[in-house]
């Protein structure tokens, strides 16, 4: 999905898993089962971003 001031937020489902794979325009990246949780991660950028890589 792009937002309407360009940034680039992408969601990968995990083959053979009930997992989502996020990753923000910003680089950082989570895992979650729960598609509006993950959602509300990306879209509440910079909250939630504090630590680098993978979080669930």
């Amino acid at each position: 999905m792009t937002s309407p001031t360009g940034e680039i937020y992408r969601i990968a489902w995990l083959p053979g898993t009930d997992v989502l794979h996020g990753t923000c325009h910003c680089g950082r990246e989570h895992t979650s089962q729960d598609p509006i949780e993950m959602w509300e991660w990306m879209l509440a950028h910079p909250q939630g971003h504090e630590s680098q890589g993978n979080t669930s």
